[in-house]
C-alpha cells in the first residue's frame, strides 16, 4: 500500500471513499482557470477509477493534508507511444501549491512508473495552467504532437528507462 510523505502531505493511493473529493479537487482547479470539468467527458475517469486506471494496469493517488483531500495525480497505460503510459489528473488546490509538492509528485509517479517497466510517459495539458506547463518544460518532457483532450493544447513526451 502506497504512503508517501512530503512535509505534512500524505500521497497514498485512492479508495472508493475519495471518489467525490478527488472529483472536488480537479472540478475546484478547473473552475479557477477557466476551463470546464467534463464528467461525461474529459473527467468521466476520475468518477470511473476503477475502470480507467485499476482494471488497466495503471494507478489513482489522491494527496490529504490534515485529513482533507488537496490533490490528485494518476497514470495508465496508453496504446500511443512505445510502452506508454500518459500522466493524468495531476491537480492541486492553491492550499497545497508553493511547497515542491508538484515536482514531488511527478517524481514519485515517474519512479512508479519506471518501476513497472514503462519507457515512455505522455502528458497532455493546457496553457492556461502554466504552472503545469513549466514543471513539464523543466522536468524533461519534450513537446509532441496528437492532442486527444479537446480542452488541452499541449502534449508532452518524457522517455524512460536504460539511456546508453
Amino acid at each position: 500500500m502506497l504512503s508517501l510523505y512530503f512535509r505534512d502531505f500524505l500521497i497514498r493511493e485512492w479508495k472508493p471513499c475519495d471518489r467525490n473529493f478527488a472529483a472536488g479537487v480537479i472540478r475546484s482547479v478547473l473552475s479557477e482557470y477557466g476551463l470546464g470539468w467534463e464528467p461525461d467527458g474529459a473527467d468521466r475517469d476520475v468518477l470511473e477509477v476503477e475502470e480507467f486506471y485499476l482494471s488497466k494496469g495503471g494507478e489513482f493517488w489522491v494527496i490529504e493534508y490534515q485529513g482533507e483531500v488537496v490533490g490528485t495525480g494518476a497514470y495508465y497505460p496508453i496504446e500511443r507511444g512505445e510502452n506508454a503510459v500518459e500522466i493524468r489528473k495531476m491537480y492541486l488546490l492553491p492550499k497545497a501549491r508553493g511547497f515542491g509538492l508538484g515536482k514531488y509528485l511527478l517524481q514519485q509517479l515517474e519512479a512508479a512508473i519506471s518501476c513497472r517497466g514503462f519507457q515512455q510517459i505522455w502528458i497532455e495539458t493546457a496553457s492556461v495552467l502554466s504552472e503545469a506547463v513549466n514543471l513539464y518544460e523543466n522536468n524533461g518532457y519534450e513537446p509532441a504532437t496528437g492532442i486527444e483532450t479537446e480542452r488541452c493544447d499541449r502534449v508532452y513526451v518524457k522517455g524512460l528507462g536504460v539511456r546508453s
